[in-house]
């Protein structure tokens, strides 16, 4: 689905943006690993653990104050993340299967569970923990993702 090689241009809500060349090389989820992230209402990461910074290729200083869009590989439908979206901002925990892209390009595979954090009744933040995925539900998944991102016309 992704243009190897081929650099692309992402810019997020925040309004920062950054060129990454996008590559087919797969980084494997370290067995018995969590990776867990903590974000504010709109996705800014606030907190992460050393796994999290592991798997990303970033460094901790640039994932904190960053928005979470920035792990967004371009192999993922969009309607992926406004069916979490919604979910999570209707106060419901969210899992699914992400493909996320590296700071180097490269990409790993996670079955994530996006909690929202709520105080006063009202949705301050997320957790998420990522944890290792079924190899089989990859496979699956790549292949309904791609079809999505037909549907979608991109």
């Amino acid at each position: 689905m992704t243009c190897e090689g081929e650099a692309q241009q992402w810019t997020y809500h925040d309004g920062t943006s950054r060129r990454v060349v996008v590559t087919d090389v797969e980084t494997l989820f370290p067995s018995g690993e969590l990776i867990v992230s903590q974000t504010d209402r709109d996705g800014i990461i606030t907190t992460c653990n050393d796994a999290f910074v592991l798997m990303s290729g970033f460094e901790k200083h640039q994932l904190i104050g960053a928005p979470h869009s920035i792990l967004r590989h371009p192999d993922m439908p969009r309607a992926a993340f406004a069916d979490l979206w919604n979910t999570v901002n209707q106060g419901k925990r969210w899992s699914g299967y992400v493909k996320n892209l590296r700071a180097d390009g490269g990409f790993y595979w996670v079955y994530a569970t996006v909690i929202p954090k709520i105080r006063g009744g009202e949705i301050v933040g997320h957790t998420s923990v990522r944890r290792e995925p079924s190899r089989d539900k990859v496979a699956e998944m790549s292949a309904i993702y791609r079809q999505m991102i037909l549907d979608e016309g991109r």
